[in-house]
């Protein structure tokens, strides 16, 4: 039954997309072709004649925008037009605009762009309005606008579509005119400071500056891979380096890395520099940064996130890692000298770590364990441990740690700085500890970049340098609940071939894909027996993914929140993020043990197993997850 609806809508949607097609051919036979038109004279936007209707009652204005409503009613119709700033209703007559016109007028359909001229004038019910004394047609729409465009259900397509849902929500529009403010005033903020803004390479040789995993490109004309940079840091220092002492960049960076609601493979980062400065001093321009952006924007230092207020009229709180740790944990580092005391810690409160680990990065591990969701308000958090700072000066009376911030809000970083290291010998041998991470298999571990040491042999001033997430700013500025809504165009897995018909015929003629399994070893049969009583208690369920993101704090783990059929939401950690990113998983239908008693992973209750397929090709172990026909419902029992 569901299937025959779906047909008959889908040829109800051809039939009148085809009506559409034939009056754009009749307007066309009759010399009045819209695409013909090269621009139309609007006067006003809607908003400004709303604003201004004292002004302009009874004064001549032209509009343009699009027909999002319309009611025809014998001689006379209304139509409703949305623009830029907003919308705004038009009384249509036949005897205003001539008889011609008025029967092209009722030819319009919804979705089509329009110029109307008119007189500013106000209903009966009191609603502002137009009274049209001629209306054209600039743009025919071929396509048919939705109904509702907004939702759960459609959230991927908004995203694929944002032209649509710019059209359709409202909210929507407004969040994306606020992002270009927020940016715009944050360049004017800087430029008022005396801060020079400049360009710096996207292809580079080394992606340095960040802990992070580049994207590799490869340059036919020079015949060299390069990376896609991960980072401003490098070359604005050079820029430091040469004399310029004040300098900021906002542009993309790249990192090929997970997809959830804070992270986009390319997203926008700003990093400043000034010279004779410190972290102090970056401190300070993030306060008053902040609290200047959002008086500007939102006409208030007070904003809410997710129903959580924010006062960013207040000093920002500062605290030093050691005493949050100690404050949310009650683990005094100071107490803690040793590697294995560390450890012992971290054991202790079921803090995961890994061998290469050394005492700071347990001490960073404890503060994303306990500290990081208190951080609501907004939050200084100084003093890192060397191991993680790998570019920042250390402080003088206490040199295992580095001058460095880490600013907060909601729990999230916001922004990273510090008294940059400009100490050519010691930066060598940061470089030096982080290209022997980088053999032990960190592959977020920077190299050795020897254009940047030359640089800093030249000489570096004391400096004060700073990157701030603006993606993440403008979600809380603008209450977004994922990085994604504050994007235009958000990286996206492609839909595939059964999405895109001209994929589709060009995927017909393309050969079976052969699998050589030749250099695949697998795991010898019955290499361990089970009993036949054993296997049988363990209940095999399908289950259905209908969420699916990474573990926050993990490389490796998936959380996914699945439908066992229960009525109840089961969920169930997976080590397999190097394998799968969160969203291509989300509503594959999985097969799970079920019976299995929770397991704590990374403080979250994990219930029950994913089952995966995994073989080693070339020395290197591949995994696949078992997925099944999503006609299988889910709670179906496996045998």
């Amino acid at each position: 039954m569901a299937e025959q609806n779906k047909n008959a809508q889908e040829q109800d949607l051809n039939k009148l997309l085809k009506v559409r097609r034939e009056k754009l051919a009749e307007l066309q036979e009759n010399g009045k072709d819209p695409f013909q038109i090269v621009k139309y004279d609007a006067t006003h936007h809607s908003q400004e004649i709303k604003d201004a209707f004292d002004e302009l009652e009874g004064k001549s204005v032209s509009v343009a925008g699009r027909i999002m409503s319309k009611r025809v009613m014998g001689k006379a119709s209304f139509c409703n037009i949305q623009d830029l700033k907003g919308n705004i209703q038009s009384y249509v007559a036949r005897d205003n605009i001539g008889e011609e016109s008025y029967k092209d007028f009722k030819k319009m359909d919804i979705g089509d762009i329009v110029g109307i001229k008119g007189e500013v004038f106000k209903t009966k019910t009191g609603e502002i309005s137009i009274h049209a004394t001629a209306v054209t047609l600039l743009s025919k729409s071929l396509q048919v606008l939705p109904e509702k465009f907004h939702g759960l259900t459609n959230t991927d397509l908004r995203y694929r579509q944002r032209y649509v849902d710019l059209i359709m929500n409202p909210e929507v529009k407004d969040t994306f005119v606020k992002r270009s403010k927020i940016i715009s005033t944050i360049r004017r903020y800087l430029d008022g400071q005396g801060f020079m803004e400049v360009e710096t390479p996207m292809l580079v040789a080394n992606a340095g500056g960040a802990a992070a995993r580049p994207f590799i490109t490869h340059s036919n004309a020079l015949g060299e891979d390069f990376k896609l940079r991960i980072s401003l840091e490098l070359y604005l220092k050079r820029l430091i380096v040469g004399g310029l002492e004040r300098v900021y960049e906002i542009g993309r960076v790249f990192r090929n890395e997970g997809v959830d609601t804070r992270h986009n493979p390319e997203f926008t980062l700003m990093e400043l520099y000034q010279a004779y400065t410190d972290y102090n001093g970056m401190m300070d321009l993030t306060e008053n940064l902040y609290r200047y952006v959002a008086q500007e924007v939102l006409g208030t230092t007070k904003i809410v996130y997710n129903g959580v207020e924010m006062d960013l009229g207040k000093p920002f709180e500062r605290i030093t890692m050691l005493d949050a740790v100690k404050k949310y944990s009650g683990v005094d580092f100071n107490e803690i000298h040793t590697l294995e005391e560390a450890r012992a810690a971290a054991d202790a409160h079921h803090v995961e770590y890994e061998e290469r680990h050394k005492k700071g990065d347990i001490l960073n591990l404890f503060f994303e364990e306990f500290v990081e969701e208190h951080l609501i308000q907004p939050t200084f958090v100084m003093d890192h441990p060397i191991e993680i700072s790998p570019l920042t000066k250390k402080k003088p009376e206490n040199p295992d740690y580095v001058e460095r911030f880490e600013f907060f809000m909601n729990g999230w970083e916001m922004a990273n700085a510090y008294s940059e290291l400009n100490d050519p010998i010691d930066q060598r041998e940061r470089f030096k500890a982080q290209e022997e991470l980088l053999a032990q298999g960190d592959d977020e571990a920077n190299t050795t970049d020897e254009d940047f040491m030359n640089a800093l042999e030249i000489g570096m001033p004391p400096t004060g340098g700073i990157g701030f997430g603006i993606d993440r700013m403008c979600m809380i500025l603008t209450d977004s609940a994922a990085i994604r809504d504050v994007l235009l165009f958000p990286t996206m897995k492609s839909q595939g071939a059964a999405k895109n018909e001209a994929n589709n015929a060009a995927q017909e003629t393309k050969p079976v894909e052969k699998i050589d399994f030749s250099k695949v070893k697998v795991e010898p049969l019955f290499e361990e027996m089970v009993d036949f009583d054993t296997f049988s208690k363990s209940d095999f369920r399908a289950v259905k993914v209908k969420a699916c993101e990474a573990v926050k704090k993990s490389k490796k783990l998936l959380q996914f929140t699945l439908d066992d059929g229960t009525g109840a939401d089961r969920t169930i950690l997976s080590g397999i993020h190097a394998y799968y990113e969160p969203e291509e998983l989300v509503g594959k239908t999985l097969i799970a043990i079920t019976n299995l008693p929770p397991r704590a992973m990374m403080g979250i209750d994990s219930c029950g197993m994913l089952l995966s397929a995994i073989h080693e090709e070339e020395g290197e172990e591949k995994l696949h997850l078992l997925m099944v026909d999503d006609r299988i419902p889910a709670g179906a029992k496996l045998y």
